[in-house]
């Protein structure tokens, strides 16, 4: 309840932060997953760092993240995300409380509750969970809940997506090492390291694929020469890209949006700045030739994660159907110049996959 959710993470401190953090350890999800989440929290009541707090530990300190970086990269971007990830949380506390503008953060969670007036969520409040999770109404909630998210970001995820397959594929990896000041020499002097570590969230800009499809291209990075900071700042990247600054905008404004960028940004550079020289001052800086080419990646098989995706994917069906039958089937028309544009982009990407379906069997 918003009442529970004001007292235990409502207030900016130790107990609030920690809870942020391990409930966003516990809860570790994509990207996407983990921004709707968050607004969750911070309508609720949950104090904007607490709630940052949950975003990044939900996106970074994940396991399954971690066994990917294992294989690609090596232990050290192993230890170098997680405790890097502590780090970053941090940095974040520090600087939002000396940055914050008084009222910045209310008219943010005012912004963010009308987002979410469109949701179905009568008498959300006065039902327990125990309640709602045997009731009809309280699975309603949820589909209704989960295709309004969808509604909000699928034109982001779609061609945000297309754009970082096209650029994995037809973008050499020498471009991306003639980004990165300084890449492929035998040692780096201190402004070829910042230099480095502020690109690699440029780089992570164009690619964003999600945290687990950056690893790869982290490992191409890492395999021509640039700097642990440098990929450490490219992975670190994935809540500082265009599409997540958008769905921040849609939640919370574009004035707290682009504050949440600033702000994450100089906290990345700043960790992945402190992680390599920590690293070097043990001795402990990864070489090169530890790390897996794009081409050792698997893309697909059959696993767990396989039979996963198909129950719910086969959920979403029912969701969706459901949510659709009972609205029967209206959708706003009232959009943004920039809604129109992304709607464009989105049917040339559809078109551009399709075209890539029809031709992979003459390949």
């Amino acid at each position: 309840t918003k009442e529970r959710m004001q007292k235990s993470m409502g207030k900016t401190g130790p107990k609030s932060v920690a809870l942020g953090a391990f409930f966003g350890f516990i809860s570790s999800s994509c990207s996407f997953a983990a921004l709707s989440t968050t607004r969750a929290l911070f309508t609720k009541g949950s104090g904007l760092i607490p709630s940052l707090a949950f975003m990044l530990a939900s996106t970074n300190l994940v396991v399954e993240l971690g066994i990917v970086i294992a294989i690609f990269l090596g232990w050290q971007f192993v230890v170098g995300e997680y405790v890097g990830g502590l780090l970053l949380i941090l940095f974040v506390w520090l600087l939002v409380n000396l940055t914050r503008k008084k009222g910045l953060e209310e008219k943010a969670r005012e912004h963010a509750k009308k987002a979410e007036s469109g949701h179905d969520q009568s008498n959300s409040e006065e039902k327990s969970w125990k309640v709602k999770i045997m009731s009809k109404a309280g699975w309603y909630q949820v589909a209704s809940q989960y295709v309004m998210e969808w509604k909000m970001v699928w034109k982001d995820v779609t061609v945000g997506f297309t754009v970082a397959g096209i650029i994995a594929v037809f973008v050499p990896t020498e471009f991306f090492q003639s980004l990165f000041i300084g890449a492929g020499q035998e040692s780096n002097s201190f402004l070829q390291i910042i230099a480095q570590a502020i690109v690699g969230p440029v780089a992570a800009f164009f690619t964003f694929i999600g945290s687990m499809g950056n690893i790869p291209l982290a490992a191409v990075l890492f395999g021509q020469g640039v700097s642990f900071a440098g990929v450490m700042a490219f992975i670190f990247s994935d809540l500082v890209v265009f599409k997540v600054l958008r769905i921040h905008a849609q939640y919370y404004g574009w004035k707290m949006a682009i504050y949440i960028l600033l702000i994450l940004l100089c906290a990345l550079v700043s960790v992945s700045l402190i992680m390599h020289y920590g690293f070097d001052l043990l001795g402990l800086l990864p070489e090169p030739s530890e790390s897996k080419s794009m081409a050792d990646r698997e893309f697909f098989k059959i696993n767990y994660s396989f039979f996963l995706n198909l129950i719910f994917i086969a959920l979403s069906g029912v969701f969706i159907c459901w949510w659709y039958s009972k609205k029967e089937g209206s959708m706003s028309t009232d959009r943004s110049i920039g809604d129109w544009i992304l709607l464009v982009f989105t049917i040339i990407a559809y078109a551009w996959l399709a075209t890539g379906l029809v031709l992979l069997p003459l390949v």
